[in-house]
């Protein structure tokens, strides 16, 4: 799926939609392209990824944009699209990979032909790929938010056990956001049984038959914990369908997980903030191309949110659409582009 459009500056929002299509050849006139491969146009989270894009550099002005991703998670079908969108996006592209290591090599190669290039969550780059800048959350940090959260509603010489699963092993972010969650609930429940991550299945009906298998076989688990967007649907899904007692949560903002927030089946789940990484990618990329500015270099710390009942309608109402996001957004894109350094660190500590 691609998507073009033409962006004046900050005017109006709408125009952001753009049209279908490849947009017709560039001439010498037109402003400098940029693009953005997400890892797929089907999750909530990378589509918001691609509309933080565009409004970023929306924000920026004089660019225009073309967004394009596989169907599904395909690292082979992004490495494709990112090969042909380097023929029309000179002016910089954006990565969100899927498997970092499967498009280390288109990546160099982009570089190579001298087409800025960042890379924009994914939870690591790859060795290989040549990339000097990525866009991400403390994952790993974002792991022990969740565990902390738990803790919070539990007594700390709790027993029993805490069942975590992972609709993505393998994925680094997914990974290391179960690897902080893990070691964070050890330290504050220290006599609770922690298991997993377990595979619970990218897709989502297989995702949801898999909790249903693990909430029967775990029918006295204290918790059962997702590190991810089909697993917050899916586990709000199964307490609800079950009237369960444990605790549950994960990490997304689907309109389904905030609406199990809202009503009490997740009692949390936490946003990496995919929106407002895109929307700090998009104008990095466009001030770049439109004003030879120089990126960064270096792993540029993405905030992440708790969303609770606490602060779940004001959520949901920020998330109905694109003005409300970037409008909640903007501090946070203009701290992050106004200053980059004092949120950078080294490249190789991305976790």
């Amino acid at each position: 799926m691609v998507r073009f459009t033409r962006l004046a500056l900050p005017a109006v929002l709408l125009l952001m939609a753009g049209v279908g299509g490849c947009g017709g050849e560039q001439t010498s006139d037109d402003p400098p392209i940029i693009g953005f491969v997400s890892q797929n146009t089907s999750r909530d989270f990378s589509r918001e990824m691609s509309e933080g894009f565009r409004a970023g550099a929306t924000i920026a002005g004089g660019v225009r944009t073309e967004t394009t991703g596989p169907d599904t998670h395909d690292g082979l079908k992004q490495a494709e699209l990112l090969r042909d969108l380097s023929t029309r996006a000179k002016g910089g592209i954006g990565v969100s990979a899927v498997a970092p290591e499967l498009v280390a090599e288109p990546m160099a190669q982009v570089i190579g032909e001298g087409i800025p290039l960042i890379a924009v969550a994914g939870g690591q780059v790859a060795p290989g790929s040549g990339a000097k800048l990525m866009i991400e959350n403390d994952n790993y940090e974002l792991g022990r938010v969740l565990a902390d959260a738990t803790a919070e509603r539990l007594p700390p010489d709790s027993a029993g056990k805490i069942v975590i699963g992972s609709n993505s092993p393998a994925m680094p972010a997914l990974d290391l956001r179960a690897m902080g969650l893990r070691e964070r609930l050890a330290e504050r429940l220290p006599k609770m049984q922690v298991i997993g991550p377990l595979d619970t299945g990218r897709d989502q009906p297989a995702n949801l038959a898999t909790w249903q298998r693990l909430a029967d076989a775990n029918s006295d688990a204290v918790a059962l914990l997702g590190a991810g967007d089909v697993d917050a649907i899916n586990l709000a899904a199964v307490h609800a369908e079950k009237n369960a007692k444990w605790l549950a949560a994960a990490f997304s903002l689907d309109p389904k997980a905030l609406q199990g927030v809202k009503d009490g089946h997740l009692f949390a789940s936490v946003s990496a903030e995919h929106f407002l990484k895109g929307a700090v990618g998009g104008w990095l990329l466009a001030k770049q191309a439109s004003e030879g500015r120089t990126l960064p270099e270096g792993w540029l710390v993405a905030p992440g949110l708790l969303v609770q009942a606490s602060n779940v309608d004001e959520i949901i109402r920020r998330q109905s659409n694109e003005k409300n996001r970037l409008d909640a957004a903007r501090p946070q894109i203009d701290a992050l582009t106004t200053s980059p350094d004092k949120h950078l660190r080294p490249l190789d500590q991305t976790r």
